[in-house]
Parts: structure tokens; C-alpha cells; sequence
């Protein structure tokens, strides 16, 4: 963990402001991300989003299960989920360098990719991200509400433009 004194940080899908004075917080490649505790927290604040909402781990109707890879490549790269359903991503790293899979809209993972190339350590933790250093797994846990094609990716810097990103169709 590193010590931060000052830290500010502005959510692209709710535009809340988080300001932290003092403290433990983690970055890219730290214990913290990755770990069931933060999969467990993300549920505790749902927000809607253009994509779906965080989704009750008590009403999943089916599991993806997700690897990524240092080929800069998921597997799957593409599925369908139905409106209404609620998906558990368990998500692997089969790699030897941290990833994350970050489910949104393209635009939201372009202005987020732009933002982690100035920004590498950048915190974040959000229900619609999974951080997985290697070797590992984590999850999450979505509610799809809205029908359209989404995307997802990894946003660590470089592995967006690497070609890391997959599409989510969701179909009434």
C-alpha cells in the first residue's frame, strides 16, 4: 500500500467527486485490487450506468467465465446476455502482468484509456470493473437493464491500444 496525502479523483459515469486527505490506498498492481473484498464492495453502491447497474449476487442467472491474457486478448471476446439478466464475470489473469476487465461504452472506455495513459495508478474501483493481478482471479457482478452493444476492455496503459477489448450484446 502507499501512503497518499492528497487525492482526488472524478467518476466519468456519475461525475462524483472523491477527495481522500491521508490514508492507505492501492494501485495497478497492488494487493488491494483484485481481492474479494473489493468485489464485495462494489455491490454496496449501485449506480445506473448507459450499460446496466451492479448487479445482486443472490440473482445471478449465469456465469461467464473470462481469461485474459498477455497476448492483450479475452476469451471470450464477445457474448450475448439477455435484458433483465444478471451475469457473475469470474475473471482470470492467465498472465504474468496486472489486467482488468472494465464493462461501458466506448466512449466511456475511450475518455478512461486516455485518462490511464496520463494517469497509470491511478485508483478506481467501480461494480462494473474487475483489477486481477497475475495468476489470479476476481469478479463481477452486472445487471443488464438496457438493450444495445456495449463494450469491455482492459484499461491498464497500453493494453486498450494493444487491441485488449471484447463486445457485449444484450437482447430483449
Amino acid at each position: 500500500m502507499k501512503k497518499v496525502t492528497n487525492l482526488l479523483a472524478l467518476s466519468l459515469t456519475t461525475g462524483a467527486l472523491l477527495l481522500t486527505i491521508g490514508g492507505d490506498v492501492a494501485a495497478h498492481g497492488e494487493s488491494a485490487h483484485g481481492s474479494k473484498a473489493n468485489a464485495a464492495n462494489q455491490h454496496a453502491t449501485a449506480t445506473q450506468t448507459a450499460w446496466g447497474i451492479a448487479g445482486d449476487p443472490a440473482k445471478v442467472a449465469r456465469t461467464v467465465k473470462v481469461e485474459m491474457s498477455d497476448a492483450m486478448r479475452f476469451s471470450p471476446q464477445a457474448f450475448t446476455v439477455k435484458m433483465g439478466e444478471t451475469v457473475r464475470f469470474e475473471v482470470s489473469n492467465a498472465g504474468k502482468v496486472m489486467h482488468e476487465m472494465v464493462i461501458g461504452t466506448k466512449e466511456e472506455l475511450d475518455t478512461h484509456a486516455e485518462m490511464m495513459k496520463k494517469h497509470p495508478n491511478m485508483e478506481h474501483e467501480e461494480a462494473y470493473m474487475a483489477h486481477v493481478s497475475p495468476g489470479k482471479k476476481n469478479e463481477i457482478v452486472w445487471l443488464f437493464n438496457k438493450v444495445g452493444e456495449f463494450d469491455f476492455a482492459c484499461l491498464v496503459a497500453g493494453h486498450y491500444e494493444a487491441g485488449m477489448r471484447g463486445k457485449i450484446r444484450v437482447t430483449q
